[in-house]
């Protein structure tokens, strides 16, 4: 495993204890229904922090998990920015770990 993957390795499970510091991890999965929603992040069915959670790891885990292709880009801080835009300083930690995610997908870094 090269020192990228490495670190997107590092940077989930970061993600992953954030959700769980702001007390947005939860330990209910949301329906099947929500979980299958065709718009980008969810965002008809599932809160930001539920697509982190359900969605976004999990996929980025079995992707590494699998040595599948990593993705070229991700927009995923802005997302976050747009979604966190009333609470910035709560979600500050969180927006941080998602542009370091970010930088490293697109290859810059960290």
């Amino acid at each position: 495993m090269d020192l990228r993957v490495l670190q997107l390795v590092d940077h989930l499970l970061l993600i992953e204890h954030e959700l769980q510091v702001q007390g947005w991890w939860s330990a209910e999965a949301p329906s099947s229904e929500a979980l299958s929603s065709q718009q980008p992040f969810c965002v008809d069915t599932l809160a930001f922090e539920q697509w982190l959670q359900w969605i976004f790891l999990p996929r980025m885990k079995e992707i590494i998990e699998q040595g599948y292709p990593l993705p070229a880009v991700s927009g995923i801080q802005q997302m976050g920015e747009m979604v966190y835009v009333d609470r910035p300083e709560q979600a500050r930690a969180l927006l941080a770990l998602l542009g370091a995610f970010d930088r490293l997908i697109a290859g810059s870094a960290v």
